[in-house]
């Protein structure tokens, strides 16, 4: 588990119907790391956005703290957090 004052600024892009992305979410959720919902299938400003930051039209995009890791990297997601 995280240490809540010292943990990085999560965010999520992602899209309602995205496994990986529902997998990312509950993992953060059973790990108590707090994060931000973003549905790139409603927000298209936060679409381009997403596509800026990463390069990817994919889903699951997360920014950990200003570094991104595309897809549901679960060994990249716990180097970032300090998640053993």
């Amino acid at each position: 588990m995280t240490d809540q004052k010292n943990q990085p600024k999560v965010v999520v892009f992602s899209t309602p119907t995205c496994s990986f992305c529902n997998m990312a979410k509950s993992y953060f959720r059973e790990k108590g790391v707090k994060f931000t919902d973003i549905d790139v299938s409603r927000d298209q400003a936060a679409a381009r956005d997403m596509v800026r930051r990463s390069g990817q039209m994919g889903v699951p995009v997360i920014d950990i703290g200003g570094k991104v890791v595309v897809g549901f990297n679960r060994p990249q997601i716990n180097s970032l957090l300090g998640i053993k």
